[in-house]
């Protein structure tokens, strides 16, 4: 099969077809502009302020996130980090049409095309589609680039505007992310066979997923609260820690986290499933707990990229109890000083960031669910046909949608706080003491050793050390986001399902 006729056969179809590309290659577009974003802060530390050296202080930027060498890595990461719910936007948005899409290659097949044909074709309109919005999302980086590089009127820059990635990382930035989204579609498919009559899956599982994820979230906060260990003892005994310890005992320990959090909503689905099929004695419950037990893996695709949110989110929940304790104690060590707000308002640039990771995330939710009701129409429309009413098949499909969720949000919320108060639960300041004037501005500027020393006092500082609370009001903000963000969605998916459940549905091929 050559090239062209591959590319003209992975964007053939509907209306449909057409949306889910535009979709693919706008959320595709994201990740790339959050990538080259990263990178271009990454590029500071290269060039700083043309010393050479990564730990320059820039001080032509007006943001000290940016001017301070080692905040400009956690810059960087959280850029990386909002690409994740970007892409999981895009393969919700591949999901798309599936049922047209799945006639369509068998189809194909029906015509002579392989197996490894058809699984072409479907990363081929992957790929595709990728590879348009990358492109997009290069050229409005470069295009923002230079429309936004303008200086305050003290000379001062908002953005990084004065330095540039590598050229090398942004023609493979721009070519590996539709790649990696070609790849992921072809894996997907790898269980799958595509017949003339539609398509098989080779394997399917015959026992409920088992709760061995909690063994991930055990080793995440093990990690940190190894690092707060760690970090006493090296205060004691006077022991450098190396610099890629810490930033990579948090990745792997924040990953192990969100990992067993997001592997337990399967079992936590089959589980709920099964207590309401034993409990509920109304059809709605009925119909959820068996969809729930025939799919638990169903809640874990969609909530994957929320829960991870809502656990970063309880983390930074966390970071800014400590900071504000923090805070407390440097005004009590010192009525006259004034503590810096800085960290602080750095949490209020990372909850926008994870309020927008939730936005994006509510998208690529309505897309599964909305997709999840038109693909079952038929079973929907067989279940109207045979007297259920609409209303309880309405209230079947919030049962699925919210069941898991709720204990999988609270899970969530749980380990995230875990994993910041296993760094510590207190905070420790003061100390040392202090020269305080007590005499004219004259005799304390004096150059006299022994007039100044008569004209002030030495003050001691006490060692002040509290407690961190536990930021319940945060938590309980951060949940309650994360439950209407499942209620709504679900609701707005719902509105699909009286089209979905016409009769006319039953002689849907």
């Amino acid at each position: 099969m050559r090239p062209t006729t591959l590319v003209r056969l992975g964007l053939a179809g509907t209306r449909t077809d057409a949306m889910r590309v535009l979709l693919t290659a706008l959320s595709t577009a994201l990740a790339t502009v959050a990538v080259l974003a990263a990178a271009n802060v990454v590029a500071i530390g290269q060039f700083g302020d043309g010393s050479g050296g990564s730990d320059d202080w820039s001080t032509q930027y007006g943001n000290a996130l940016l001017r301070e060498p080692g905040l400009r890595p956690g810059v960087a990461i959280t850029l990386l980090l909002l690409t994740v719910p970007v892409f999981a936007l895009a393969g919700q948005c591949a999901r798309l049409g599936a049922p047209a899409r799945d006639r369509r290659l068998a189809a194909i097949r029906l015509a002579g095309a392989t197996p490894w044909q058809t699984t072409a074709i479907a990363a081929a309109e992957t790929g595709v589609a990728g590879l348009i919005g990358s492109v997009c999302g290069t050229g409005v980086f470069l295009a923002g680039h230079r429309l936004l590089d303008r200086r305050d009127a003290d000379g001062l820059l908002p953005l990084p505007t004065d330095v540039w990635p590598a050229p090398w990382f942004v023609v493979v930035a721009a070519l590996a992310i539709p790649f990696a989204g070609a790849l992921a579609a072809a894996l997907v498919m790898r269980r799958v066979t595509v017949s003339p009559f539609g398509l098989v899956r080779r394997v399917r599982r015959t026992h409920g997923p088992q709760p061995w994820s909690g063994v991930f979230i055990v080793v995440g906060v093990l990690a940190f609260a190894a690092i707060g260990t760690a970090s006493q003892w090296g205060q004691h005994v006077h022991v450098k820690v190396p610099g890629w310890v810490l930033p990579t005992t948090l990745l792997v320990g924040s990953a192990c986290a969100g990992f067993g959090v997001v592997l337990g909503t399967g079992w936590l689905a089959y589980t709920g499933g099964r207590l309401l099929h034993r409990l509920a004695r109304r059809p709605a419950g009925l119909l959820a707990a068996g969809r729930l037990m025939t799919d638990p893996w169903s809640g874990s695709r969609t909530l994957a990229v929320l829960l991870v949110c809502v656990l970063f989110g309880a983390g930074a929940a966390g970071m800014r109890a400590q900071f504000a304790v923090r805070a407390d104690i440097e005004r009590d060590a010192d009525p006259l000083g004034q503590p810096d707000p800085f960290y602080l308002r750095t949490m209020d640039l990372i909850d926008a960031a994870l309020l927008t990771a939730v936005v994006l995330t509510a998208l690529a939710m309505l897309v599964v669910v909305a997709e999840g009701i038109v693909s079952r129409r038929r079973a929907y429309a067989s279940l109207v046909a045979t007297g259920v009413p609409r209303g309880t098949v309405s209230r079947s499909i919030l049962w699925q949608s919210l069941l898991p969720a709720i204990p999988a949000v609270l899970v969530a919320l749980v380990v995230g706080i875990s994993l910041v108060r296993a760094l510590g639960t207190e905070m420790q300041g003061g100390g040392g003491s202090i020269w305080q004037c007590t005499a004219t501005a004259a005799e304390c500027g004096s150059s006299d050793p022994a007039v100044r020393e008569k004209s002030g006092v030495v003050v001691e500082i006490p060692t002040i050390t509290r407690s961190v609370p536990v930021p319940w009001g945060e938590l309980a903000r951060i949940g309650g986001v994360a439950g209407l963000a499942v209620l709504g969605t679900t609701a707005l998916g719902l509105l699909f399902l009286r089209r979905s459940t016409d009769l006319e549905e039953l002689r849907a091929t």
